[in-house]
C-alpha cells in the first residue's frame, strides 16, 4: 500500500520537505540572532546615553576610527564655528520622514584641531542644485553638547558616495573628506548636536535620540520559521495517510471480477 512513495512525485515531495527544514531551521536562527543584536545594541545605546558629557578630545582625534563602544557617548565641545567650511548633508530625514539636509559646520578647537557639528536637519530646498539657506551657527566661543557618532561610509551606511555634487553639498559625514576640504586636522567621527545653542531658535531642527526601546519583531519571526519546522513533517504524514485512505477508496469500489463457470 505503500509503494507510492517511492513515485517520482512523492520522492520529489519527500526531498522538498527534507530541503526546507534545515533552511527554515537556519531562517530561524538567523531571526533570532538579529533579536540578540538589537537587544545588544539597545543596552549599549541606553548605557552610554546614560554616561556623564566629557570632552570630545578625551574619546577621539585626527585620524581615530570610533569604535561601536563609544557610540552615541555624550561629549561637549568647545570652540569658535567655521562657518566658510559649512556644508550639508544630502537626503537626510527628520522624525517626520521628511527628506532634507543635516547642516555640518566645522567648531575650530583652541589648539586648532577641528570637531565636526551636525548642527540638525533642515528642509530641501525647491532648487536642489543651489546651496540653501540655513540657520546661521553662533558667532564666537560656545560650548557645543552632543553625541559622538563613527565616520559614515558607503560600507556602512548604504549611502553611495555620488561625484559631481553641487558646491558645499555631501552625501556623507566623513572627517578625513572634510579634513581634505579643509586644510586642517580633523577629529574622527562627529558631534551629533543634542541642544540648541544661542542664538535661540538660530539651530535646524535638532536630530532624536536614537531608538532604544523596541526591539522589532524579529524573535516572533524565528519563533515563526521553527513553527514551519514543526509543519512540514506533521503535513506530509497527513498528505500520505489521506493517500493510503484515497487509495483503498478507489480499491474498495473497484468492480470485482465475475467467477469463472465451473
Amino acid at each position: 500500500m505503500y509503494r507510492f512513495l517511492l513515485s517520482r512525485q512523492w520522492v520529489i515531495l519527500t526531498l522538498i520537505g527534507l530541503v526546507l527544514i534545515p533552511t527554515m531551521i537556519e531562517l530561524g536562527f538567523w531571526q533570532f540572532h538579529r533579536h540578540e543584536r538589537r537587544v545588544e545594541q539597545n543596552a549599549l545605546i541606553a548605557r552610554n546615553l546614560a554616561e556623564k558629557p566629557v570632552p570630545v578630545t578625551e574619546l577621539t582625534s585626527p585620524g581615530h576610527s570610533v569604535p561601536r563602544s563609544d557610540y552615541w557617548r555624550p561629549i561637549t565641545a568647545t570652540g569658535v564655528y567655521d562657518t566658510d567650511g559649512e556644508v550639508v548633508v544630502r537626503r537626510r530625514t527628520n522624525a517626520d520622514d521628511k527628506v532634507g539636509f543635516h547642516v555640518l559646520t566645522p567648531l575650530v578647537l583652541a589648539d586648532g584641531r577641528v570637531v565636526l557639528v551636525n548642527r540638525g536637519w533642515i528642509p530641501a530646498a525647491a532648487d536642489q542644485k543651489a546651496f540653501p539657506e540655513l540657520p546661521p551657527a553662533p558667532k564666537g566661543e560656545v560650548t557645543v553638547t552632543g553625541r559622538l557618532k563613527a565616520d559614515e561610509t558607503t560600507e556602512g551606511s548604504g549611502i553611495k558616495d555620488l561625484a559631481g555634487l553641487p558646491p558645499r553639498q555631501v552625501m556623507l559625514i566623513n572627517s578625513a573628506q572634510q579634513s581634505e576640504l579643509l586644510k586642517k586636522p580633523v577629529l574622527g567621527g562627529y558631534l551629533e548636536q543634542t541642544a540648541e545653542t544661542k542664538p535661540p531658535g538660530g539651530s535646524p531642527e535638532l536630530i532624536p535620540e536614537p531608538d532604544h526601546d523596541s526591539i522589532g519583531a524579529h524573535m516572533a519571526y524565528a519563533v515563526q520559521w521553527w513553527l514551519f519546522v514543526a509543519g512540514v513533517p506533521v503535513g506530509w504524514v497527513i498528505l500520505v495517510r489521506r493517500e493510503v485512505r484515497d487509495r483503498r477508496a478507489a480499491a474498495g469500489a473497484a468492480p470485482q471480477p465475475a467467477p469463472a463457470n465451473a
